[in-house]
């Protein structure tokens, strides 16, 4: 019999951790909390100094009546719940419903699920850290009260089902004040020259830019300026006039950390924020390798540290040595600093995320990993071993041209030595050009090919993505690692907020939460006001300040907010999406709801008739086989697909969308592959690039 029991939080967990620790341990798993504040009260007794009152979760029973058999067997409990704030509150709670007090209890905590660090925790158990615990209650506090005293008001004034929260309020807010930035955006005229220069001994043509003349900076804002300008360079000669070469160096990117997980993976890999870190906890709990077993590939997903354990240090340092050369890898300052680290105190109990064995590379392990799986596992991997190599060098060339009184400038770089970039290069990295311009010598006389002016006018700001609003959130200070994407994942199933081609809209319901929030709730909804109670949380979680401190001086205000606002702010009607569906019943437009599934149809004189019909999004193209409107539909397990309005009539479906383009050689449909169109039969192969 088992001696000792491990309780996790995952069951997935259960077989990874078991088959490294032997027979003489149990392990068995909560399933993720197990206590909660009630769901139909505030839960926070207010008048008794804000004492929160549990409840056991419903459905829990099982798990706990389980739980409490093993307990009764074992001779030492170890709570091996996950590595951070939320997982401390998690034992704290087993603790309490399995009255763990007078029993060899103990807290364990591993940042990778591997051997050697499920077996170390072992050797340093400690008590559960009640600094962790209070910081993790406070923020459910705070949450819970301006979801339960807020809500009810946008019920009352908008429309019932919305909510407001403490931290998706503030993302809202900067969707919102975005949308109004580039609604109030007045473009403004400006032109470009740009000068084709012919080098006759190398036959290339240089690219040069007017800079301006000799009294510094030109800017050209009206056609009757751009005309004055090409009138004086009339007959001109170009002269080179400067040239500058030098290095440039590209520090190594730092690891990853969730914040930048989420956006380089929405950037590199088009991955919502919801997805990579669905996918990022399946390599952390463990993922079935072939000569392995069961093991977690990468550590703790949640962490806003970059700091590195000394054994991964030394581990990656010798395959850089082993597979590129000693000159590939990184000495000191050679890697870019972290602005969070000189600004304030972190929390730096977790490492950055990284893999487990920097041996176990994407390729050796691809069929054992789903294809999302090995591309977000290569994107960790290589960006942690590039984070230990050399900085990349570039040469550089800057050189001036003079004609008449103006100044035209060309530049140039090439890669000298490749460094991390051998290994990782980010979404958005510049390209090098192939050359420099170490052919131009001063004072050396160039033929101009031909001048070419352009009319330009200047942006608006960019819509949100996914990937900046995570980074907007978290240099504001907003949130923690575990709080980003359940934000916007929130904001999003509320219908706040859409999402079309990556960016983010606000909605008309979206305008209207944020209208009254910020007229009753402007505290609340501040970003500052927002961050300074994030570091209130750190200093619980240090120690430095009591919890409920932060309570007494938050929850007058808002009780207070609240009672202005049920008496002031006013009703805002928000009306239904009309579409051209027909009720059969009597004959009106329906329009579009949304449930707990996603869109559907209902009749507008609810409750005298009670039709309601599925949403079907046309895709806006014909099916292939009858000619009538391609529909997105979905399976049980919410994955996306393409079939015919028609069916089961028609039986056309699709996983990818069709193009409305017939296959020249065989008359299939072609489907829309990435940035290809491919024939829909696969054994007449026919593929042709997208123009």
């Amino acid at each position: 019999m088992a001696k000792n029991l491990v309780i996790v939080e995952s069951p997935s967990k259960i077989k990874t951790i078991k088959k490294f620790l032997g027979s003489n341990y149990e392990v068995v798993a909560s399933n993720g909390h197990v206590r909660d504040l009630p769901k139909s009260t505030l839960g926070i007794e207010v008048d008794n100094d804000y004492e929160p009152k549990y409840i056991t979760i419903r459905g829990k029973g099982d798990v706990l009546t389980k739980l409490r058999k093993e307990v009764k067997k074992a001779e030492k409990i170890y709570l091996a719940t996950d590595p951070d704030r939320e997982g401390e509150a998690i034992s704290w709670h087993l603790a309490k419903l399995l009255k763990l007090e007078d029993k060899k209890a103990y807290r364990i905590t591993f940042n990778e699920i591997t051997k050697n660090a499920v077996k170390a925790s072992l050797k340093e158990p400690r008590e559960i850290d009640m600094n962790l615990v209070d910081a993790q209650q406070t923020r459910r506090i705070l949450d819970r009260m301006v979801g339960y005293r807020i809500s009810p008001v946008l019920w009352a004034k908008v429309k019932r089902g919305l909510s407001a929260g403490r931290v998706q309020s503030v993302a809202l807010r900067l969707v919102c004040d975005r949308e109004e930035e580039i609604n109030a955006f007045i473009p403004e005229e400006y032109w470009s020259l740009e000068a084709n220069l012919k080098i006759e001994k190398e036959k290339k043509t240089v690219i040069a830019k007017l800079y301006g003349n000799e009294n510094g900076k030109l800017e050209i804002k009206s056609s009757d300026e751009m005309k004055k300008v090409l009138a004086d360079l009339e007959g001109k000669q170009f002269v080179v006039d400067e040239v500058k070469d030098g290095e440039r160096v590209r520090k190594a990117p730092l690891p990853f950390i969730t914040s930048t997980l989420q956006q380089e993976a929405s950037k590199q890999l088009n991955f919502s924020t919801q997805k990579t870190m669905r996918i990022a906890q399946q390599l952390y709990e463990g993922v079935d390798i072939k000569g392995e077993g069961t093991v977690g590939i990468i550590t703790y997903l949640r962490t806003d540290s970059v700091r590195i354990a000394d054994e991964a240090e030394v581990a990656v340092k010798e395959y850089i040595n082993e597979v590129y050369g000693e000159e590939y890898s990184a000495s000191e300052n050679t890697t870019q600093t972290s602005p969070k680290k000189t600004e304030k105190k972190i929390q730096d109990a977790h490492e950055a995320i990284r893999p487990t064995d920097v041996r176990l590379t994407p390729q050796l392990i691809k069929d054992s990993l789903t294809r999302e799986q090995y591309r977000l596992y290569q994107l960790i991997w290589k960006r942690f071993v590039a984070s230990r190599m050399a900085a990349a060098v570039y040469t550089t060339s800057n050189v001036k041209f003079k004609a008449g009184n103006y100044i035209f400038t060309a530049s140039g770089s090439k890669i000298k030595f490749a460094g991390f970039m051998s290994v990782y290069s980010e979404a958005d990295e510049e390209n090098a050009t192939e050359d420099g311009f170490a052919f131009f010598d001063k004072d050396k006389k160039i033929e101009l090919q031909e001048l070419n002016e352009k009319q330009h006018f200047t942006q608006p700001p960019a819509h949100f993505t996914e990937a900046t609003l995570v980074r907007a959130l978290e240099e504001r200070g907003i949130g923690r690692p575990s709080t980003f994407a359940p934000t916007i994942t929130t904001i999003l199933a509320r219908r706040y907020v859409i999402k079309e081609n990556k960016n983010l809209y606000v909605t008309e319901i979206g305008e209207a939460v944020n209208k009254i929030m910020s007229q009753a709730f402007p505290v609340i909804i501040d970003a500052e006001f927002t961050a300074n109670l994030e570091t209130l949380l750190d200093k619980v979680g240090e120690g430095e300040l009591n919890w409920k401190t932060i309570v007494r001086n938050f929850y007058p205000d808002l009780d207070e907010a609240v009672k202005i606002a049920e008496k002031e702010i006013e009703e805002v009607e928000i009306r239904d999406e009309v579409s051209e569906e027909l009720c059969e019943n009597c004959q009106c437009n329906m329009v579009i709801k949304y449930g707990p599934h996603g869109k559907f149809l209902a009749c507008p004189n609810f409750p005298n008739c009670r039709n309601t019909k599925p949403y079907l999004e046309k895709a806006g193209v014909e099916c292939p086989k009858c000619g009538s409107e391609i529909v997105y539909r979905r399976t049980k397990s919410g994955r996306t697909y393409f079939g015919c309005i028609a069916a089961p009539e028609c039986e056309f479906v699709s996983w990818q969308k069709p193009s409305g383009k017939k296959c020249p050689e065989c008359g299939e449909a072609l489907l829309i592959k990435g940035n290809k169109l491919a024939c829909i039969d696969q054994q007449c192969g026919y593929i042709e690039n997208i123009k």
